[in-house]
């Protein structure tokens, strides 16, 4: 009976004992920890968005005639010149027309020939009725003849000037059909020239939309082309940070391969999203890039300047138990928590707006430290 009362007492007494360890091990023991002097410096600010990749000519051929696609030059992939033979369409039922008018130039070219030669004739008429007229009025002069005579020349006069007149109007009339039927045979000639369709670009053909045997109407689209060398990332940013943004400045883009490639700000635009409240910043490539997919996802970051203040590592940053943001300050031999607010942050540092004001010694690497903990500082250094 006596050894069952003392047993309580006994795993009190351990359970004391194991808190007492406990609490020195948290609170009693010295850790040896990386300390840093908060400091000014400065930090290179960088805005950074997702976007697409695009091009900025992009350009769709379509048809512009109701027909069939009878060929296909060119694939998806394909790099292709100005002017180059990218596609046919069925143009017999035009070349047919196009025939037809041609036949019909022809023979009013023979009926133009005619006319002129009709206006010699009547010329010729009229300079002999003209001659005629002269001598039979010196004739009635001289009283061989009498008026009737010189009546009659002078009618025959008169009427040749008429035919003349009419030659001539036959003739215009014959080059005026010349050249209605010539823009009739430029018309053709267009509309035949549609069938025929050539890249207006250097270029790489990005999308192939019609087959051979298609029945295509106009505006049906065929292929799409892109000039590499205007690629570029439309990226949305914030109007918050859109002020900071200016064409030239040096950006990098990561793609969604991972690839990361240089580039420049090439436009901002002025019309923001009322949605989203982000305005679309365009980022060119410095160099072509070896492979590309127009839409492909992308990341931007622009190098927009520094923002100097105190600065410290990022792997000081903590959080107390109320989920306040902070760090870790060494006064004295224990750690005190110093509730902060951030600004710009890279990879390595962070900016301190508010919480510190330099030459505070803080813990480098906040994580397994507690607050009111025992510490020994390891190095300190500038962050």
């Amino acid at each position: 009976m006596s050894r069952n009362r003392l047993l309580p007492f006994a795993l009190l007494a351990l359970l004391l004992v194991a808190a007492g360890g406990a609490a020195y091990w948290r609170f009693g023991r010295a850790i040896d920890v990386p300390v840093v002097q908060a400091a000014q410096g400065a930090i290179a600010v960088r805005v950074v968005g997702p976007g697409t990749v695009q091009a900025r000519v992009p350009v769709t051929l379509s048809a512009r005639l109701n027909s069939t696609v009878t060929q296909m030059k060119v694939d998806v992939g394909d790099a292709v010149h100005r002017g180059q033979w990218l596609a046919t369409l069925d143009d017999r039922d035009l070349s047919a027309r196009r025939g037809v008018v041609a036949g019909q130039q022809e023979s009013l070219l023979r009926g133009i020939d005619g006319a002129r030669a009709a206006l010699v004739k009547a010329q010729a008429d009229l300079d002999l009725a003209r001659a005629k007229q002269r001598r039979d009025a010196e004739l009635l002069a001289q009283g061989f003849v009498s008026q009737a005579v010189v009546d009659t020349s002078n009618s025959a006069r008169d009427a040749a000037a008429a035919g003349v007149d009419a030659a001539k109007a036959a003739l215009a009339a014959r080059e005026a059909d010349a050249r209605a039927l010539a823009q009739e045979a430029r018309y053709s000639d267009a509309v035949l020239s549609y069938t025929r369709v050539e890249a207006p670009m250097d270029g790489i053909v990005v999308q192939r939309l019609a087959e051979i045997g298609n029945t295509v109407v106009p505006g049906t689209p065929l292929l799409k082309i892109v000039d590499p060398k205007t690629l570029w990332v439309a990226t949305r940013v914030d109007e918050s940070v859109v002020g900071r943004v200016r064409p030239g400045q040096v950006a990098t883009i990561r793609l969604r391969s991972g690839e990361v490639l240089p580039g420049k700000v090439a436009r901002i635009s002025h019309q923001s999203d009322a949605a989203t409240r982000e305005l679309e910043v365009d980022v060119a490539f410095d160099a072509v890039p070896q492979r590309f997919a127009i839409d492909q996802e992308a990341e931007v970051g622009i190098a927009v300047g520094e923002d100097s203040g105190i600065v410290i590592p990022l792997a000081a940053l903590t959080r107390d138990r109320t989920n306040r943001q902070g760090v870790l300050v060494v006064d004295g031999e224990r750690t005190r928590f110093v509730p902060v607010e951030t600004g710009a942050a890279d990879s390595r540092q962070v900016l301190i707006r508010l919480g510190l004001t330099g030459g505070e010694a803080v813990v480098a690497v906040a994580a397994g430290v507690g607050v009111d903990q025992r510490v020994r500082p390891a190095a300190r250094s500038e962050p």
